[in-house]
């Protein structure tokens, strides 16, 4: 048989081989994870550094993000595949036709709005016509803010906000460029032993909330069923590890966002994390929509099915 026709059947059998193989779910060469500077995505830092992810086949590539608003964003134009992240951008990208779906529940509350030393701020009230920063719009910090402040009979118009990178806040809280910050772990803790004092923790300001979900793309839950049932397991080993030995999880997180362990330990042990997607966590989200849909964060509700993944 003539060489070249030879090549060509070679080639063509390779190309349908590949072609199956990622129909059936053989998944991808490199899988994108999205998440933020924050302890809440403490389970992705510590089955990366217990090399979790290599163990069970999957390459991946983590990236940094300065909010949950430009994690979406970059889901949305396919540069993610999966994220950690806040659910109220996710509930935002949701409505405005973002292709994808909660696989897992990360952690509830885990936030608080601290004010500076000598800020005078001793109560909401006296947060108005102050500095405040969050990490934006898009961020579950701002709507807690906003809910907040609403829930005393005030409203953002009353405070002055601005929107910051966190690990820039706490610098900008001790220089008295701002009076205060709502921020996530583990900053508020941070700033605690800067000096700082914490108004409020988001435990108090709505109990049991829901904030960091991982959430994946729907082209990638599509084409990859396998890596996703991986990737959902490697996050539930990780957050059993990090919930039966914090301290010890404390020292894996990365330098960048963990400067001090002794610190890290008492700010992971501050928050719940949890995973899995059951009735209680769900119907928590979905009483969190409604919320925001009461403060307008959220133009209309959202169902059920365009939320959370069918197969979790």
């Amino acid at each position: 048989m003539d060489n070249k026709i030879i090549a060509i059947i070679i080639a063509v059998i390779v190309i349908v081989v590949a072609g199956a193989y990622f129909a059936l779910g053989g998944g991808s060469d490199t899988v994108t994870i999205g998440y933020l500077p924050s302890d809440h995505d403490a389970a992705l830092f510590v089955a990366d550094a217990q090399g979790k992810f290599q163990e069970n086949g999957i390459n991946t590539k983590l990236v940094q993000f300065n909010n949950g608003g430009d994690l979406m964003t970059a889901m949305a134009s396919g540069e993610v595949d999966v994220g950690y992240v806040g659910i109220t951008p996710v509930l935002s990208s949701i409505e405005k036709g973002v292709p994808v779906k909660v696989i897992s529940s990360a952690q509830t509350e885990g936030s608080g709005i601290v004010v500076a030393k000598d800020s005078g701020i001793s109560s909401v009230a006296d947060l108005a016509g102050k500095k405040v920063a969050t990490p934006g719009e898009a961020s579950i910090q701002h709507m807690l803010l906003t809910y907040y402040l609403d829930q005393n009979g005030m409203s953002m118009d009353d405070v002055k906000v601005s929107a910051m990178k966190v690990p820039s806040m706490n610098d900008a809280l001790k220089t008295n460029k701002i009076d205060a910050m709502i921020t996530f772990e583990p900053y508020v803790t941070i700033a605690e032993e800067n000096g700082a004092t914490k108004l409020v923790d988001s435990s108090e300001i709505l109990p049991n909330h829901p904030c960091c979900v991982v959430v994946a793309s729907d082209k990638f839950l599509q084409n990859n069923p396998n890596e996703t049932a991986k990737i959902l397991e490697i996050h539930k080993n990780a957050t059993d590890f990090i919930n039966n030995n914090t301290d010890e999880a404390a020292g894996l997180l990365p330098d960048d966002i963990v400067s001090d362990v002794e610190v890290e330990k008492k700010a992971l042990a501050g928050f719940p994390l949890i995973s899995g997607l059951d009735d209680s966590f769900k119907q928590d989200v979905m009483d969190f929509m409604d919320l925001e849909v009461d403060l307008g964060v959220l133009k209309k509700p959202i169902s059920e099915d365009k939320i959370f993944w069918e197969g979790s």
